[in-house]
């Protein structure tokens, strides 16, 4: 009886891990805070964010054209990385509030869409944050939290959810 008590708890665990449950969504909800910070420290954490992922993906670099991708350190990219993580910081913000969050991942998706934004650099800008994040976080960056709740977030701006 004991070791079908423990196989359970053990698969509840697994399965609200990989998940992103409540509790999962206030924890990256408090990780976002402390890693995005305020001030010239989002202007900093942007700037990392981006490189990486046009170290990962220079071909996407094409897709800033107009916002000046070619030099992240130019104002023009710089105020563009601040618009970006403004809506990412919205979309974490809202986690516990489905109506909301919904609405929100439906407004981005309408401006992906428009933009003909590929599926794959979902996948780049992920593992960009895991990147940053920990570099931020340190030992506090739960990595399977952020990957949980950053698929459901993609997926729901790619029109997938």
């Amino acid at each position: 009886m004991k070791t079908a008590v423990v196989l359970l708890l053990a698969a509840l665990v697994a399965y609200a891990s990989a998940d992103c449950n409540t509790l999962t969504r206030l924890k990256v909800k408090g990780q976002w805070r402390r890693a995005y910070s305020s001030g010239s420290d989002r202007e900093h954490f942007a700037q990392a964010l981006w490189r990486a992922v046009f170290a990962q993906a220079p071909e996407s670099r094409s897709l800033f054209t107009n916002v000046g991708g070619d030099d992240t350190n130019s104002g023009k990219f710089k105020a563009h990385a601040e618009r970006v993580l403004a809506g990412l910081d919205i979309i974490i913000n809202l986690l516990d509030q489905e109506e909301a969050l919904k609405a929100e991942l439906d407004h981005l998706h309408g401006q992906h869409e428009s933009r003909h934004i590929p599926d794959k650099y979902f996948d780049v800008f992920r593992t960009a944050l895991g990147h940053v994040l920990p570099a931020q976080l340190g030992r506090c960056w739960d990595k399977e939290a952020w990957k949980s709740c950053f698929d459901m977030i993609a997926h729901g701006i790619q029109g997938h959810s």
